[in-house]
């Protein structure tokens, strides 16, 4: 039943990424509002691909590679609608859904047999931690779509070609202010994901710290996110210069994450 949810979140969220593209070039609202419930629908479909999963397996599901892209892009869309009830950003929606949709679709091409976790790595920690990490990555993704949409929006400002996208993207002062807010979300609760991973490590190792690839490239991102907020906050950076930084970083994040899962092998909380 998990593997049907699964399939079907994939084909709504196509149709989503289709209905929101569409209205790109458009633009008509009835197709804005339409693409915003067919993602709220592709959403519940993955709720219960998730439940359902996790019932299965009897931990977060989000210990495989596989497992990892689902969760990531379940709790991104989930995210999404909470900003969207929050903040009204419904074109946000337009760049959630393909990005949510690549994942989903990756993750198809990888295995997804459910794989015992190590009695040792077995905690309370585990959903603490993976929740904080993916919510955290969660706001860097959202941080990262917003810097998008500045640049983009910027671009027409300097050419003063107020043509296409201009009229449905939000102000540079709108994008500029809900980038920081996720910045201001996404790095304490990666923070806190790190502290939380050490405190497991502890747990099922008798070790906060063993400088494994997954630790060290979590720093990384740390102080590339600390490095970024502290320039917003003392250096002034804002604007352009902020979303390309916060692109940058969020690129950073993603590659990081395919590097250790694909070429150095490991799924979360199984290895290195």
């Amino acid at each position: 039943m998990s593997e049907t949810f699964f399939h079907i979140t994939a084909a709504v969220y196509f149709l989503a990424t289709i209905v929101y593209s569409t209205y790109l070039f458009i633009r008509r609202d009835n197709l804005l509002k339409a693409a915003q419930w067919v993602i709220i629908t592709g959403f519940a479909f993955h709720t219960a691909t998730i439940a359902l999963r996790w019932i299965a397996a009897g931990r977060t599901p989000a210990t495989s590679f596989h497992e990892s892209l689902n969760f990531f892009a379940w709790i991104t869309v989930a995210l999404f609608l909470f900003l969207l009830v929050k903040y009204k950003q419904r074109v946000l929606g337009a760049f959630v859904a393909p990005f949510a949709l690549l994942l989903v679709i990756t993750a198809s091409f990888l295995p997804a047999e459910i794989v015992p976790l190590s009695p040792a790595l077995e905690s309370y920690w585990l959903p603490v931690h993976v929740i904080l990490a993916f919510l955290g990555n969660a706001f860097f993704a959202m941080a990262f779509f917003l810097g998008v949409m500045y640049v983009i929006q910027d671009k027409y400002l300097k050419s003063r070609k107020l043509k296409g996208l201009y009229f449905i993207l939000p102000s540079l002062e709108t994008l500029d202010e809900l980038n920081y807010k996720c910045l201001q979300y996404g790095f304490p609760l990666l923070t806190a994901a790190i502290i939380t991973g050490a405190i497991w490590s502890e747990y099922a190792t008798g070790s906060y710290w063993q400088w494994k690839h997954r630790q060290v490239w979590s720093l990384i991102t740390w102080f590339l996110y600390a490095a970024l907020l502290h320039g917003r906050l003392t250096a002034g950076w804002r604007g352009r210069k902020a979303a390309i930084l916060s692109g940058v970083a969020f690129l950073c994040l993603i590659s990081s994450f395919i590097i250790i899962n694909i070429i150095l092998g490991g799924a979360h909380g199984l290895s290195n």
